[in-house]
């Protein structure tokens, strides 16, 4: 290989790794901030005490229209609600978003993906659960709001409990 090829390529790797440390340095003093995902973040959703509350601060509303277009795998019974795996798929057109919701949880929003144009409405997650409750998911379809949920019981909680 050619010696000044050799050395063009080292000097791509260390100007992108200073650049890389000099962002991540930025980020970490809070100079910098990603921007996207601090302007969708919000504090009411995650502070919501209750599953209408929730709805509210992350959709706009808390009504719904229950699908079965919404599919959620998750276990009838979770040993530990530390780690409860669930899968949410559905065959709705044009899905903007799939929030999830925990009601008997102190912070019932669990998680929130919002979706581009072309990706496939399917998601997958490791929540949290303190005690049994429904895991309710509701997608937003063509501006409106569907939902289903499924009863997971929890024999050791989760959350602290």
């Amino acid at each position: 290989m050619d010696q000044h090829h050799v050395d063009t390529q080292r000097r791509k790797i260390l100007t992108g790794a200073l650049g890389l440390g000099g962002v991540g340095t930025a980020v970490g003093l809070g100079v910098l901030a990603p921007s996207q995902a601090l302007a969708s973040w919000r504090e009411e959703s995650i502070m919501a005490t209750s599953l209408e509350e929730g709805l509210n601060a992350v959709l706009g509303a808390s009504e719904y229209e229950e699908s079965d277009e919404i599919h959620i795998d998750a276990p009838e019974v979770a040993e530990n609600g530390e780690t409860v795996p669930i899968t949410i798929d559905t065959s709705l057109p044009d899905v903007e978003s799939i929030t999830v919701y925990v009601p008997e949880n102190n912070a019932p929003v669990s998680a929130v993906f919002e979706l581009g144009g072309k990706t496939k409405p399917k998601v997958s997650q490791r929540i949290q659960m303190a005690d049994t409750s429904d895991v309710v998911a509701v997608a937003k379809s063509n501006g409106k709001l569907y939902g289903t949920s499924r009863r997971v019981r929890v024999t050791i909680g989760g959350c602290g409990g």
